[in-house]
């Protein structure tokens, strides 16, 4: 699909968003240790119609790595394109992509050689793209029972292995429900668990942490220090708790970021689920200068 990029960015209210932001967030201390990241949820609708062009502005924000979502296995490709086509986006762009979610859910109680070709397929998309981890984002509701959960504690480590053979990293990413009590046991402690940490890296949503969980960030990586190798950072409304722009909500990021050495952190992602004040790109926008201006000086 073709767009001129002055009307995407008007039409996505963008353009006096990107002459606002300032250079550098950065001027006052020394150069960031990460690459600013973006999960690429965020601005789902706008990639799938014009992935350049999304890309681009994401880049005048400010973002250098991003986090895919959308994989499709059975044409190897991402938004539309294939993989080696995003690919060279993302390398005229000069942004990397570190890490992507990979549909693992549907495949959960599926035999055992359908999972490995599907994750088979997931390493050629990641090892087209330079990825450093394949992540496992989700299980949808009617899966989420503690048999299931140690079930699929089983299959995180069966995959982890797989994909440490072909020199990648594995991780999972939780929401709230694994926080969720059954009769003394959560989905969460048995992902920790039963699991081989040298397998099987966590990905720390800092949003549903602060949102579901009796502990803190800082709790949960002195837990497990070294595991926490990736963060999702989003705010949280004051009122409703459900996702809002960066400093708009209740989570005091100066108070609750963990230490990123201690947590064993490689990468992180803004993230905005949905609630935008006005549109995706806006929002994703509004986190990248706030991120710049607030916390970026923390990593």
């Amino acid at each position: 699909m073709k767009m001129n990029r002055r009307k995407f960015l008007e039409s996505a209210g963008m353009l006096g968003t990107i002459a606002a932001l300032p250079l550098s967030g950065f001027s006052m201390f020394d150069q960031p240790k990460y690459k600013m990241g973006l999960q690429l949820f965020t601005i789902h609708k706008d990639m799938t119609q014009a992935p350049l062009l999304t890309l681009k502005a994401v880049k005048e924000m400010g973002y250098a790595d991003c986090e895919t979502f959308g994989f499709d296995s059975e044409k190897c490709s991402f938004y539309g394109l294939k993989s080696s086509e995003f690919k060279k986006i993302l390398e005229d762009l000069d942004i990397t992509a570190s890490s992507g979610h990979y549909g693992f859910s549907s495949y959960l109680t599926k035999p055992q050689d359908e999972l490995m070709r599907f994750v088979d397929r997931c390493i050629k998309g990641a090892l087209d793209l330079d990825m450093k981890y394949i992540t496992w984002p989700w299980i949808a509701p009617e899966q989420r029972t503690i048999d299931n959960f140690k079930l699929m504690a089983h299959e995180l480590n069966v995959i982890g292995e797989q994909v440490k053979h072909a020199g990648l990293g594995f991780a999972y990413h939780h929401h709230d429900f694994e926080f969720i009590d059954h009769d003394g046991e959560n989905g969460f402690d048995i992902i920790l668990n039963e699991t081989d940490s040298s397998l099987v890296k966590l990905q720390m949503d800092m949003y549903w942490v602060m949102h579901s969980s009796t502990l803190t960030p800082k709790e949960l990586v002195d837990n497990q220090p070294g595991r926490y190798v990736m963060w999702h950072i989003k705010d949280m409304d004051k009122v409703t708790r459900d996702y809002t722009e960066l400093g708009n909500g209740s989570i005091d990021y100066v108070e609750i970021l963990p230490d990123p050495i201690k947590s064993g952190l490689e990468f992180y992602y803004l993230e905005q689920g949905g609630n935008f004040a006005h549109s995706p790109m806006k929002s994703a926008a509004d986190d990248a200068a706030y991120f710049k201006k607030h916390l970026q000086r923390y990593l």
